[in-house]
């Protein structure tokens, strides 16, 4: 199977497109890529940024679209008003899921998504959605207020889901507490938990970026939404709990241990 991933590279090699292909090619689905912007990164953090004229990432996806079956695409630094919108029509053309990762803030804080594309991600983007992945600080831009408990994370993602995203996947580490819970809100109507205990690490750079390429590797597979995300958390957790140890500041999250350690993830029914 093929997918797509749709962002910008890291040439520090532990988020962006860099992390989207290694999670794709441990995951066994063939990656493809379109490239929306450069960075000058390391784990210290973003240094510089060049972004991609818009009619060359339409060209990037015109040639892969006409020469490869792929069956699951995501986004990620998408950076201007201009690229989210030749993204979002030529992904509207495709008949194939497209997992939404509304990355705005790279670890160490720089800004990766220009203040004026958010609002062209909520109108043209989230309506092609069939998964979007926010932590908590890009759920509280989107959905526009400020989210601390489990009733705002609720709020929060039918906002979301109103904006037109079919599924939300509401990451939770960035709220208090011992564990890290993700909330998942499926089209259905159905609601279910992720758990896992939080682990005390500077080594989370890219966990976005894999946590959303590994659901779509899934996707990409045929395999059934839930299953996917449950998977895809599996996959993270594992690469968070064993550190590459790579770098001087936030280091990469371990593309290879989901396949080589266990990790287990208490998912519940709400």
């Amino acid at each position: 199977m093929i997918a797509l991933t749709i962002a910008g590279s890291d040439s520090g090699g532990g988020a962006g497109i860099q992390a989207d292909l290694k999670t794709f090619q441990e995951l066994g689905v063939f990656g493809t890529s379109a490239i929306t912007a450069l960075t000058a990164q390391n784990t210290l953090g973003v240094h510089d940024i060049m972004a991609a004229e818009p009619a060359f990432v339409v060209a990037q996806l015109h040639a892969l679209f006409e020469d490869f079956e792929i069956t699951a695409a995501k986004t990620g630094m998408l950076f201007s008003p201009a690229i989210i919108d030749v993204v979002a029509a030529t992904m509207q053309q495709q008949h194939i899921p497209l997992v939404v990762d509304p990355v705005m803030i790279a670890k160490g804080g720089a800004t990766l998504l220009a203040q004026q594309a958010v609002q062209t991600m909520k109108e043209v983007l989230l309506p092609v959605a069939t998964v979007c992945t926010p932590n908590i600080p890009e759920a509280e831009v989107l959905a526009g207020m400020t989210i601390t408990t489990a009733s705002d994370v609720a709020q929060a993602a039918q906002r979301l889901m109103a904006l037109g995203a079919k599924n939300i996947v509401m990451k939770g580490g960035h709220l208090s507490g011992v564990d890290a819970v993700d909330t998942v809100f499926l089209e259905d109507g159905s609601v279910f938990t992720m758990t896992t205990p939080r682990i005390d690490t500077k080594a989370t750079h890219g966990t976005g970026c894999t946590f959303s390429a590994a659901i779509t590797a899934g996707l990409a597979n045929g395999q059934e939404l839930k299953e996917v995300i449950i998977e895809a958390k599996r996959f993270i957790q594992a690469a968070i709990v064993h550190p590459l140890g790579i770098g001087h500041g936030h280091g990469p999250t371990n593309h290879f241990a989901y396949n080589r350690y266990d990790c287990e993830v208490f998912v519940d029914e709400a």
